[in-house]
């Protein structure tokens, strides 16, 4: 009898820390959350930034509303199969992106928190550096847990999202226009990586203030995959309907990868239980409208 009630002081104990630990989470990262009247603001504003806790969660940057055509069209160098029918998204409302790629400091504070798990970092830093080794559910773990600590609806990018962000306004092979030459500039990818990641944020940004939308990792979204664009839907949500089984889509390119991989409409969808060097993910969050 008295063994069992140790085990069970023991275990109130336990439910105690972990209570207090995720209020301190939580306490830690309230302080910079956003207020109704704040995301209506930020809303109306493309290209303000926000952060909605003390340190190690992601900069978020608000993205307009607009319209694009999605894919690449039948002439474009390097295109795949997989990347058409090109056809129009309309995206209806602003939402924000995070600036960068989920980096290994924004990771490890989830998984200080006991939320998320462990993970490699094949020797090459962690920091600023882009997370890696994370299959889809690792990434849907941490957007889980993200909007749990804040409160806020933080998620996967939707497949016609990311793209949406990556072009940033352009139509052509890359963000800042068709010459693979310039890459170099944005990306870090198979010429000038050194066969690793490096940290985030140290090339140029796109149109919309976004960082290494090409190269560094690819990136998970919520998509599951489909083998082209039959059928999807054309207002920039999750396509969900009879995906091909066990895989998830993943864009961007990444260092190990060359110029053809890293254009706006390449995509691959590698199995969902993937851990790999060459892939992290980034996050969106959804904004209210306003009233």
């Amino acid at each position: 009898m008295r063994s069992a009630g140790v085990g069970f002081a023991a275990a109130v104990t336990l439910f105690a820390m972990a209570t207090a630990a995720r209020a301190e989470g939580r306490a830690q990262m309230g302080p910079s959350v956003l207020t109704v009247t704040q995301e209506v603001d930020k809303a109306s504003k493309p290209g303000s930034e926000f952060t909605e806790c003390a340190s190690d969660c992601p900069t978020m940057i608000v993205v307009p509303a607009g319209s694009y055509m999605m894919g690449s069209p039948a002439t474009e160098t390097d295109r795949s199969a997989n990347e058409g029918p090109n056809h129009e998204v309309t995206i209806a409302k602003p939402f924000a992106v995070s600036r960068t790629e989920v980096t290994f400091a924004q990771w490890d504070a989830c998984v200080a928190s006991g939320a998320c798990r462990k993970v490699g970092d094949n020797g090459w830093g962690r920091g600023d550096r882009p997370v890696i080794n994370v299959d889809w559910s690792d990434a849907a773990r941490y957007v889980e847990w993200l909007a749990r600590m804040t409160g806020r609806p933080y998620r996967l990018l939707s497949e016609a999202e990311w793209e949406y962000v990556a072009r940033a306004g352009t139509k052509t092979r890359f963000t800042f226009g068709d010459d693979d030459s310039q890459l170099g500039r944005y990306a870090w990818y198979f010429k000038n990586s050194d066969r690793k990641t490096q940290a985030v944020g140290t090339k140029a940004a796109n149109g919309f203030g976004l960082y290494d939308m090409h190269g560094n990792v690819y990136e998970w979204v919520a998509d599951p995959w489909h083998d082209n664009y039959e059928n999807a839907p054309s207002d920039g949500s999750v396509w969900r309907d009879n995906p091909v089984p066990n895989r998830h889509v993943v864009r961007s390119g990444s260092w190990y990868f060359e110029a053809k991989n890293l254009r706006s409409a390449s995509r691959a969808g590698p199995p969902s239980d993937l851990q790999d060097g060459n892939v992290g993910f980034r996050v969106a969050r959804t904004l209210p409208s306003a009233q």
